[in-house]
C-alpha cells in the first residue's frame, strides 16, 4: 500500500471523519443548507479528519521512519490530498445523504462545490499547522480566515463575491463558466496552497 492509499484509509477511518460526517448530517436535517449554524460550521468540521496528521507524525518521530519507506513528495502529496479529500468527503457525503432524503431542498445543491468547499478549508487548515505545528491554530485558524471574508464581503465589498464563502458551495451569482468557474477558481487555490504547503514541509524535514 503507498503513502497516499495508507493517509486515505486512515483519515476516512478516523474518529474525526466520523464525528464530522454525524455533525454535518445532523445540523442539515435540523436546519437545512441555508441555516447560518451550517455555514459557519464548513471551515471547522472540514478540518477534524486529518488536518493534523502530519503534525502529529513530526511530534511523535514518526516521520523519520516513514519518510525512507515513501519518498518525501509521495509522503507530502499523500498527507495533502488525503487531507483536502477526507476534509471534502466530510462536508459532500452527508450532503448528498440529505438530498436524497430532501430532494426538494437537495435540488439546487452541487455535491461537487460542497466537496471543493470542504477540501479547500481542510487544506486551509493543514497549511495553518504546517506553518505554526500547532493543533489549536490549525483547527480554529481557518474557520478565523473563513469568518474575516464573510465579514469583508457582508460589510464591506458586497460586490466582491468571488471571495465570499458561501459563494462556493451555494452559489446565488453569475459565474464566468456557470459553477464550473467556481470549480476552476478552487482549484487554482487548492493547488497554490498545495505548493505552499510542500515547500513548508520540505524545509521542515530539510531542517529535522
Amino acid at each position: 500500500m503507498n503513502s497516499f492509499e495508507s493517509d486515505l484509509r486512515r483519515a476516512l477511518c478516523s474518529k474525526g471523519f466520523l464525528a464530522g460526517f454525524v455533525l454535518v448530517f445532523a445540523m442539515l436535517m435540523k436546519s437545512g443548507f441555508a441555516s447560518e449554524v451550517y455555514r459557519v460550521s464548513v471551515p471547522v468540521l472540514a478540518s477534524l479528519p486529518y488536518t493534523t496528521a502530519w503534525l502529529a507524525e513530526e511530534q511523535s518521530g514518526f516521520l523519520k521512519s516513514a519518510l525512507p519507506r515513501a519518498g518525501i513528495r509521495p509522503y507530502i502529496l499523500g498527507k495533502y490530498f488525503s487531507c483536502g479529500i477526507s476534509g471534502g468527503l466530510v462536508e459532500a457525503l452527508p450532503a448528498m445523504a440529505y438530498c436524497l432524503l430532501r430532494a426538494e431542498e437537495g435540488a439546487a445543491v452541487n455535491p461537487w462545490l460542497v466537496f471543493l468547499s470542504g477540501m479547500l478549508w481542510a487544506a486551509v487548515s493543514a497549511v495553518l499547522a504546517a506553518v505554526t505545528k500547532s493543533r489549536y491554530i490549525a483547527y480554529g485558524g481557518s474557520f478565523v480566515i473563513y469568518y474575516i471574508l464573510v465579514i469583508l464581503h457582508e460589510r464591506y465589498f458586497p460586490g466582491l463575491y468571488c471571495l465570499y464563502p458561501y459563494e462556493w458551495f451555494a452559489p446565488t451569482h453569475t459565474w464566468l463558466f456557470g459553477w464550473q468557474g467556481i470549480v476552476i477558481f478552487l482549484t487554482s487555490i487548492l493547488l497554490l496552497l498545495l505548493f505552499v504547503y510542500s515547500q513548508i514541509l520540505r524545509r521542515c524535514i530539510a531542517n529535522g
